[in-house]
Protein backbone atom coordinates (compact mmCIF):
# COMPACT_ATOMS: atom_id res chain seq x y z
CA UNK A 1 0.00 0.00 0.00
CA UNK A 2 1.26 3.46 -0.93
CA UNK A 3 0.04 6.44 1.05
CA UNK A 4 -0.88 9.71 -0.68
CA UNK A 5 0.87 12.50 1.21
CA UNK A 6 -0.12 15.44 -0.98
CA UNK A 7 -2.72 16.08 -3.67
CA UNK A 8 -2.67 19.12 -5.95
CA UNK A 9 -5.11 19.93 -8.72
CA UNK A 10 -3.06 21.45 -11.52
CA UNK A 11 -6.08 22.22 -13.72
CA UNK A 12 -9.59 20.87 -14.20
CA UNK A 13 -8.34 17.60 -15.70
CA UNK A 14 -4.81 17.10 -14.33
CA UNK A 15 -4.04 16.15 -10.72
CA UNK A 16 -0.68 15.66 -9.05
CA UNK A 17 -0.10 13.16 -6.22
CA UNK A 18 2.93 12.89 -3.96
CA UNK A 19 3.13 9.32 -2.69
CA UNK A 20 5.22 7.65 0.00
CA UNK A 21 7.40 5.23 -1.99
CA UNK A 22 10.95 5.17 -0.57
CA UNK A 23 12.27 2.23 -2.62
CA UNK A 24 11.12 3.77 -5.91
CA UNK A 25 12.34 7.23 -4.89
CA UNK A 26 15.77 5.77 -4.17
CA UNK A 27 16.30 4.64 -7.77
CA UNK A 28 14.04 6.66 -10.09
CA UNK A 29 15.56 9.09 -12.58
CA UNK A 30 14.22 11.68 -15.00
CA UNK A 31 12.36 10.11 -17.91
CA UNK A 32 11.10 7.04 -16.06
CA UNK A 33 7.55 6.15 -15.06
CA UNK A 34 5.54 3.97 -12.69
CA UNK A 35 2.50 1.74 -13.08
CA UNK A 36 -0.14 1.88 -10.38
CA UNK A 37 -3.23 -0.14 -9.49
CA UNK A 38 -5.83 1.63 -7.36
CA UNK A 39 -7.18 -1.53 -5.74
CA UNK A 40 -6.95 -5.29 -6.13
CA UNK A 41 -9.50 -5.34 -8.96
CA UNK A 42 -8.19 -2.23 -10.71
CA UNK A 43 -6.47 -1.94 -14.08
CA UNK A 44 -2.82 -1.01 -14.49
CA UNK A 45 -2.25 2.70 -15.13
CA UNK A 46 1.15 4.01 -16.33
CA UNK A 47 1.92 7.43 -14.85
CA UNK A 48 4.73 9.88 -15.35
CA UNK A 49 7.12 10.55 -12.50
CA UNK A 50 7.03 14.32 -12.47
CA UNK A 51 9.27 14.71 -9.41
CA UNK A 52 10.90 12.74 -6.61
CA UNK A 53 12.65 13.32 -3.29
CA UNK A 54 15.17 10.65 -2.31
CA UNK A 55 15.59 12.04 1.22
CA UNK A 56 11.87 12.17 1.95
CA UNK A 57 11.26 8.91 0.10
CA UNK A 58 8.49 10.35 -2.05
CA UNK A 59 7.48 10.13 -5.70
CA UNK A 60 5.22 12.65 -7.40
CA UNK A 61 3.06 11.65 -10.35
CA UNK A 62 0.64 13.56 -12.53
CA UNK A 63 -2.36 12.12 -14.32
CA UNK A 64 -5.09 13.41 -16.60
CA UNK A 65 -8.62 12.24 -15.81
CA UNK A 66 -9.76 10.80 -19.14
CA UNK A 67 -10.91 7.24 -18.43
CA UNK A 68 -12.64 5.31 -15.65
CA UNK A 69 -9.52 4.59 -13.58
CA UNK A 70 -7.86 8.00 -13.94
CA UNK A 71 -11.16 9.68 -13.05
CA UNK A 72 -11.39 7.47 -9.99
CA UNK A 73 -7.80 8.33 -9.06
CA UNK A 74 -8.70 12.01 -9.19
CA UNK A 75 -11.20 11.42 -6.35
CA UNK A 76 -8.51 10.06 -4.01
CA UNK A 77 -7.45 12.38 -1.19
CA UNK A 78 -4.44 12.92 1.06
CA UNK A 79 -4.24 10.02 3.49
CA UNK A 80 -5.78 7.54 1.04
CA UNK A 81 -3.80 4.54 -0.17
CA UNK A 82 -2.97 3.26 -3.66
CA UNK A 83 -2.87 -0.54 -3.66
CA UNK A 84 0.14 -1.05 -5.93
CA UNK A 85 2.91 1.04 -7.46
CA UNK A 86 5.63 -0.58 -9.56
CA UNK A 87 8.74 1.21 -10.71
CA UNK A 88 10.87 2.81 -11.77
CA UNK A 89 10.08 1.54 -15.26
CA UNK A 90 11.55 2.47 -18.61
CA UNK A 91 15.01 3.84 -19.31
CA UNK A 92 16.27 7.07 -17.75
CA UNK A 93 16.83 9.91 -20.19
CA UNK A 94 20.33 9.92 -21.67
CA UNK A 95 21.10 13.62 -21.84
CA UNK A 96 24.74 13.41 -22.81
CA UNK A 97 26.58 16.55 -21.75
CA UNK A 98 24.71 19.47 -23.35
CA UNK A 99 25.69 23.04 -22.69
CA UNK A 100 22.49 24.56 -24.13
CA UNK A 101 19.21 22.69 -24.24
CA UNK A 102 15.58 23.35 -25.08
CA UNK A 103 12.87 21.38 -23.27
CA UNK A 104 9.40 21.49 -24.83
CA UNK A 105 6.21 20.38 -23.12
CA UNK A 106 2.75 20.25 -24.63
CA UNK A 107 -0.22 20.23 -22.25
CA UNK A 108 0.04 17.46 -19.67
CA UNK A 109 3.41 16.60 -21.26
CA UNK A 110 4.79 19.45 -19.16
CA UNK A 111 4.61 17.09 -16.19
CA UNK A 112 7.37 15.08 -17.89
CA UNK A 113 9.19 18.10 -19.28
CA UNK A 114 9.60 19.58 -15.80
CA UNK A 115 11.87 16.82 -14.36
CA UNK A 116 13.83 16.80 -17.62
CA UNK A 117 14.50 20.53 -17.34
CA UNK A 118 15.31 20.14 -13.65
CA UNK A 119 17.85 17.40 -14.35
CA UNK A 120 19.52 19.44 -17.09
CA UNK A 121 19.69 22.50 -14.85
CA UNK A 122 21.31 20.44 -12.09
CA UNK A 123 23.88 19.26 -14.66
CA UNK A 124 24.86 22.87 -15.28
CA UNK A 125 23.25 23.28 -18.70
CA UNK A 126 21.63 26.47 -19.91
CA UNK A 127 17.97 25.48 -20.14
CA UNK A 128 15.20 27.06 -22.18
CA UNK A 129 11.67 25.72 -21.60
CA UNK A 130 8.80 26.12 -24.06
CA UNK A 131 5.40 25.12 -22.69
CA UNK A 132 2.38 24.99 -24.96
CA UNK A 133 -1.32 24.85 -24.05
CA UNK A 134 -4.66 25.32 -25.76
CA UNK A 135 -5.66 28.17 -23.43
CA UNK A 136 -4.77 29.94 -20.20
CA UNK A 137 -7.12 27.88 -18.02
CA UNK A 138 -5.13 24.66 -18.50
CA UNK A 139 -1.61 26.06 -17.93
CA UNK A 140 0.24 23.90 -15.39
CA UNK A 141 3.55 23.98 -13.48
CA UNK A 142 4.47 27.50 -14.59
CA UNK A 143 6.19 28.46 -11.33
CA UNK A 144 8.04 25.15 -11.09
CA UNK A 145 9.34 25.46 -14.65
CA UNK A 146 10.49 29.02 -14.01
CA UNK A 147 12.75 27.76 -11.23
CA UNK A 148 14.52 25.19 -13.41
CA UNK A 149 14.96 27.23 -16.58
CA UNK A 150 16.99 30.21 -17.69
CA UNK A 151 14.20 31.23 -20.07
CA UNK A 152 10.56 30.16 -20.09
CA UNK A 153 8.20 30.70 -23.01
CA UNK A 154 4.50 29.88 -22.70
CA UNK A 155 2.32 29.63 -25.79
CA UNK A 156 -1.43 29.24 -26.10
CA UNK A 157 -3.35 28.30 -29.22
CA UNK A 158 -5.94 31.03 -28.63
CA UNK A 159 -3.57 33.72 -27.38
CA UNK A 160 -5.26 33.92 -23.96
CA UNK A 161 -1.87 33.72 -22.20
CA UNK A 162 1.76 34.09 -23.19
CA UNK A 163 2.53 34.05 -26.89
CA UNK A 164 -0.23 33.13 -29.33
CA UNK A 165 0.66 30.19 -31.50
CA UNK A 166 2.46 26.87 -31.19
CA UNK A 167 5.64 25.72 -29.48
CA UNK A 168 7.26 25.29 -32.90
CA UNK A 169 6.81 29.01 -33.57
CA UNK A 170 9.07 29.78 -30.61
CA UNK A 171 11.42 26.88 -31.38
CA UNK A 172 12.00 28.01 -34.96
CA UNK A 173 12.82 31.52 -33.78
CA UNK A 174 15.38 30.21 -31.29
CA UNK A 175 17.26 27.66 -33.39
CA UNK A 176 17.65 30.02 -36.34
CA UNK A 177 19.44 32.55 -34.10
CA UNK A 178 21.48 30.37 -31.74
CA UNK A 179 23.09 26.95 -31.41
CA UNK A 180 21.70 24.23 -29.16
CA UNK A 181 23.07 20.80 -28.26
CA UNK A 182 19.79 19.15 -27.33
CA UNK A 183 16.04 19.48 -27.78
CA UNK A 184 13.59 17.38 -25.76
CA UNK A 185 9.91 17.32 -26.78
CA UNK A 186 7.11 15.74 -24.76
CA UNK A 187 3.43 16.02 -25.58
CA UNK A 188 0.92 15.19 -28.31
CA UNK A 189 2.27 13.12 -31.18
CA UNK A 190 1.74 15.87 -33.83
CA UNK A 191 3.69 18.32 -31.68
CA UNK A 192 6.63 15.96 -31.27
CA UNK A 193 6.54 15.18 -35.00
CA UNK A 194 6.76 18.86 -36.00
CA UNK A 195 9.42 19.64 -33.39
CA UNK A 196 11.56 16.80 -34.78
CA UNK A 197 11.02 18.04 -38.33
CA UNK A 198 12.11 21.55 -37.28
CA UNK A 199 15.36 20.43 -35.63
CA UNK A 200 16.42 17.84 -38.20
CA UNK A 201 17.85 20.30 -40.78
CA UNK A 202 20.05 21.76 -38.03
CA UNK A 203 21.31 18.39 -36.84
CA UNK A 204 20.23 19.05 -33.26
CA UNK A 205 19.93 15.93 -31.10
CA UNK A 206 16.20 15.58 -30.45
CA UNK A 207 14.60 13.26 -27.92
CA UNK A 208 10.87 12.56 -27.74
CA UNK A 209 9.00 10.72 -25.00
CA UNK A 210 6.45 8.34 -26.51
CA UNK A 211 3.23 7.30 -24.80
CA UNK A 212 1.53 4.55 -26.79
CA UNK A 213 -0.86 2.15 -25.06
CA UNK A 214 0.91 0.31 -22.23
CA UNK A 215 -0.39 -2.65 -20.25
CA UNK A 216 2.26 -4.64 -18.39
CA UNK A 217 5.23 -2.26 -18.63
CA UNK A 218 7.69 -5.12 -19.17
CA UNK A 219 7.57 -5.56 -22.96
CA UNK A 220 5.50 -8.76 -22.79
CA UNK A 221 2.18 -7.53 -24.22
CA UNK A 222 3.60 -5.68 -27.23
CA UNK A 223 0.91 -3.01 -27.09
CA UNK A 224 3.41 -0.17 -26.89
CA UNK A 225 5.49 -1.15 -29.92
CA UNK A 226 6.77 1.68 -32.09
CA UNK A 227 8.97 1.84 -35.19
CA UNK A 228 12.26 3.67 -34.70
CA UNK A 229 14.80 3.74 -37.49
CA UNK A 230 13.00 0.88 -39.23
CA UNK A 231 13.19 -1.34 -36.13
CA UNK A 232 10.42 -2.37 -33.75
CA UNK A 233 10.91 -1.04 -30.24
CA UNK A 234 8.81 -1.24 -27.10
CA UNK A 235 8.24 2.11 -25.40
CA UNK A 236 7.96 0.57 -21.94
CA UNK A 237 11.39 -1.11 -21.92
CA UNK A 238 13.36 0.49 -24.77
CA UNK A 239 11.99 3.97 -24.06
CA UNK A 240 10.02 5.99 -23.43
CA UNK A 241 12.68 8.31 -24.92
CA UNK A 242 13.66 7.86 -28.56
CA UNK A 243 15.50 9.77 -31.28
CA UNK A 244 12.79 12.01 -32.73
CA UNK A 245 14.44 11.99 -36.14
CA UNK A 246 14.01 8.21 -36.39
CA UNK A 247 10.48 7.71 -35.03
CA UNK A 248 7.73 6.75 -37.47
CA UNK A 249 5.17 9.24 -36.17
CA UNK A 250 2.60 8.42 -38.85
CA UNK A 251 2.49 4.78 -37.78
CA UNK A 252 2.31 5.82 -34.13
CA UNK A 253 -0.65 8.09 -34.89
CA UNK A 254 -2.47 5.27 -36.69
CA UNK A 255 -1.88 2.82 -33.83
CA UNK A 256 -3.02 5.28 -31.18
CA UNK A 257 -6.12 6.06 -33.24
CA UNK A 258 -6.91 2.36 -33.57
CA UNK A 259 -6.87 1.82 -29.82
CA UNK A 260 -9.01 4.90 -29.22
CA UNK A 261 -11.59 3.63 -31.71
CA UNK A 262 -11.58 0.20 -30.05
CA UNK A 263 -11.96 1.81 -26.61
CA UNK A 264 -14.88 3.94 -27.79
CA UNK A 265 -16.55 0.89 -29.35
CA UNK A 266 -16.08 -1.12 -26.15
CA UNK A 267 -17.60 1.68 -24.07
CA UNK A 268 -20.67 1.81 -26.35
CA UNK A 269 -21.07 -1.96 -26.22
CA UNK A 270 -20.77 -1.89 -22.45
CA UNK A 271 -23.25 0.92 -22.05
CA UNK A 272 -20.63 3.33 -20.73
CA UNK A 273 -20.47 7.03 -21.59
Amino acid sequence: MFKILKKQKLNEAVTSFTVEAPFIAKKVKAGQFVIIRLDKTGERIPLTVSDFDRTAGTVTTAGQAVGYSTKKLATFCEGDFIADMVGPLGCPTEFGNPKKAIVIGGGVGCAIAYPQAKALKNMGAEVTVIAGFRSKDIVILEEQMKKVSDKLYITTDDGSYGQKGFVTDVLNGLIVKDSYDLVIAIGPVPMMKFVSAATKPYGIKTLVSLNPIMIDGTGMCGGCRVSVGGETKFACVDGPDFDGHLVDFDELTLRNGFYKEEEAHACKMGGLN
